[in-house]
């Protein structure tokens, strides 16, 4: 596939060199992979995918191919998304979504379910509830594994598809104002988005409650790495100010005690009237699912862009997939 030559004043550019472009059978596990210019060849070759779904529907760039699809915890958009991708590059998917129905639930471990998917396929996406299995899965396998997710540690390809979207609707990734909203101590995807944001001239708002703040060690990367960086508790407070506003559920998953959840779980709801204080440029975007932090009426307003976010993680998962399979 040839990647486009992009106007100057898009966001990204595309590197010279697109053929040794650095993915090939390589595993996806952390945002850390990533520098300004691997970001800007993933994301030339994610306009080529939009640019191929919208002209022709589907190719044959990864006929043959198999992914295997592991996924230890619920999943709607990330599972189907990769479906997609696979299969609208012409590649067959092995889903496993319910691994109580597998081996796992005989106590198989994580290293023989991997070393046995990759005797089928050529891929291997995993989602686990531990910090850490990715790169356990990485270790054991031969073939590529890409990280869809492991705990409250990363999700480096939903990092992605939201600086992907920042880009395409802001079309620019330096000088923005961003603020991180809910559970910013659980929330992989703003840990993820966080990282790969600090490859740019960002400053950061991060609105919590109290006991869901960003972690220390984290806040502190990020103050070390030069950025302006300010915790805040009210929204109001930063609404009419920021270019982004990346909204997260609570996670009623991570909590021990439930007490606490019931506490914060409506700690902020996003309204038409809340709205009305934002720039007029604004973005408003979310991972999902959405339990009640983002009022349906907000759906129409212009600046939700929750649904391209969507759209732009399948562009952005075919292009990973192309390319450790070396075929971007």
């Amino acid at each position: 596939m040839t990647v486009s030559t992009l106007s100057p004043s898009y966001p990204y550019r595309q590197p010279a060199d697109h053929v040794n472009n650095g993915f090939f059978g390589q595993d996806i596990l952390s945002v850390r992979q990533f520098d300004r210019e691997k970001l800007a060849y993933i994301f030339a070759v994610a306009d080529e995918m939009r640019t191929l779904v919208r002209r022709f529907g589907s190719a044959d760039l990864l006929s043959g191919k198999v992914l295997a699809n592991l996924f230890y915890e619920p999943s709607t958009r990330t599972a189907s998304s990769f479906m997609a991708a696979m299969l609208r590059l012409g590649g067959q998917v092995i889903p496993i979504n319910e691994v109580r129905y597998s081996s796992v639930a005989k106590g198989e471990s994580l290293p023989d379910t991997v070393r046995t998917l990759e005797c089928y396929a050529d891929v291997i996406v995993l989602r686990h509830p531990e910090v850490g299995s990715a790169q356990i899965a990485a270790d054991y396998a031969s073939k590529p594994v890409i990280n869809a997710g492991d705990g409250i540690g990363e999700h480096p390809t939903q990092a992605l598809l939201d600086l992907y979207t920042i880009a395409q609707e802001q079309e620019r990734l330096d000088g923005l104002k961003v603020a991180m909203v809910g559970d910013l101590k659980y929330g992989r995807t703003v840990h993820s988005l966080t990282r790969l944001l600090c490859l740019y001239d960002t400053e950061f708002y991060f609105v919590s409650p109290a006991i869901l703040r960003l972690p220390p060690d984290m806040l502190a990367e990020v103050r070390t790495r030069g950025h302006k960086a300010v915790e805040v508790e009210d929204i109001h407070e930063v609404i009419g100010e920021v270019d982004v506003l990346y909204v997260t559920r609570v996670q009623k998953e991570r909590f021990a005690d439930l007490t606490e959840y019931e506490r914060v779980k409506d700690y902020y709801i996003i309204e038409p009237r809340l709205m009305a204080q934002a720039k007029p440029t604004a973005v408003l975007m979310h991972p999902f699912p959405r339990v009640g932090e983002i009022a349906y009426a907000v759906d129409r307003d212009p600046r939700a862009a929750y649904f391209r976010q969507m759209e732009n993680g399948m562009f952005i998962r075919m292009a990973l997939l192309a390319a450790v399979l070396g075929k971007a």
